[in-house]
């Protein structure tokens, strides 16, 4: 059991790690106290073909592992939670799914342009009755003279309004339980309008839209992979996208670690830095303990999923504790800090408040354990 990371996984890392430290970590203050998008950072994102990293060459992409993915996720959030999440849901949740299910014709005509940064891919799942409960969808979908007819709203959608196109889910036999289709839906499309960017506590920089479909129209063919078949198309698109959310906060919580051990190593009381206390140096190295374990949780899921394997339990795994471990670690990084740590002096309260979000988005600390008990025990559990 090997775990180096290759050469390749390297070079990733240390040219991400560079270019975020020189273009996207300057900025990260500016994009949360504005909430400004960054648009110019992720155009710099494509030059270096980050936005299509994991997605083959011929659709724009630049052929790299899931590991190499979740690297880049890790060292981009290190430097900006805001940009970091609008990244990974792009690649997780706007992209993943046309690689997955789309028709060579969908992968030309919306994975290629997406993956190539030329516009951004959105997922519009939750609805204001249907979150952890997906199965509750009442977003609908007719065929009618070759074109989908779809009306409904959908709520907290990552990108929506900046989006080049959203995949939509929507009931498309309303007769049947769970007949849920998912529907590709380019920018601009008649009927689609989106709410005003919501206010939100942290990850400002990342537009946040509620959306609505109003006699949307678009062509039979939009159709992303079998009707009827949405529903476990999007759990297997969630499986993928726990793995970067998990490495998301491996690198919000590498960077508060980071500030909490320099400040332990240079702050004095009683005439020697406060990390010879042994109630601060338990705190850094519990930090180490924490941070170790779901970096290596979130790499072995992403192994298995380079590998074949079935990870959907180990994607569930990781991004239930790297989520919880990564807020613990932010706050007790406050905490080392004290007054410090809780004003903006320094962007410990800001990496706090962007890492908040990560143990309810893309399946809830609740959710979770619920995912990964029926998985070991069987489906009657939670029941």
């Amino acid at each position: 059991m090997n775990f180096d990371l290759t050469p390749e996984h390297q070079r990733i890392r240390a040219e991400v790690r560079r270019f975020a430290e020189q273009e996207i970590a300057p900025r990260a203050r500016h994009v949360d106290e504005t909430g400004e998008f960054p648009a110019e950072t992720l155009r710099k994102m494509a030059e270096l073909g980050l936005m299509g990293l994991p997605f083959p060459e011929e659709y724009g992409g630049a052929g790299a592992d899931s590991i190499s993915t979740a690297i880049a996720i890790e060292e981009i959030a290190r430097a900006c939670g805001s940009t970091a999440l609008i990244y990974a849901a792009h690649l997780g949740l706007g992209c993943a799914p046309i690689a997955m299910f789309g028709t060579e014709e969908q992968k030309r005509r919306f994975l290629r342009p997406a993956a190539e940064g030329r516009h951004l891919g959105a997922f519009a799942l939750t609805e204001p009755h249907a979150g952890s409960d997906a199965g509750a969808t009442r977003t609908t979908a007719r065929l009618e003279n070759g074109e989908w007819v779809i009306n409904g709203a959908k709520m907290w959608i990552t990108s929506a309004s900046v989006a080049g196109h959203l995949i939509v889910t929507a009931v498309t036999d309303p007769g049947e339980r769970y007949s849920i289709s998912a529907i590709i839906v380019p920018a601009g499309t008649p009927g689609l309008s989106f709410g005003k960017p919501e206010a939100k506590m942290g990850l400002r920089g990342s537009i946040t839209n509620a959306v609505t479909f109003e006699d949307v129209r678009v062509p039979e063919e939009n159709l992303l992979g079998r009707r009827g078949r949405g529903l476990q198309q999007f759990l297997a698109v969630l499986d993928g996208g726990r793995i970067g959310i998990g490495a998301m906060a491996i690198g919000l919580a590498q960077a508060a670690f980071e500030i909490a051990s320099a400040y332990a190593r240079e702050r004095t009381a009683f005439g020697k830095p406060i990390g010879a206390y042994e109630s601060v140096s338990n705190m850094i190295a519990d930090m180490a303990v924490g941070l170790e374990a779901a970096r290596l949780l979130v790499y072995q899921a992403a192994w298995l999923k380079d590998q074949g394997r079935q990870y959907s339990r180990e994607a569930a795994i990781a991004k239930l504790y790297a989520s919880e471990v990564g807020e613990k670690i932010c706050r007790d990084a406050i905490q080392v800090l004290g007054g410090y740590g809780y004003s903006s002096e320094y962007p410990l309260e800001r990496i706090y408040r962007d890492q908040r979000l990560l143990t309810i988005g893309e399946g809830t600390s609740e959710i979770l354990r619920v995912v990964i008990a029926r998985q070991i025990l069987g489906e009657f559990v939670g029941r």
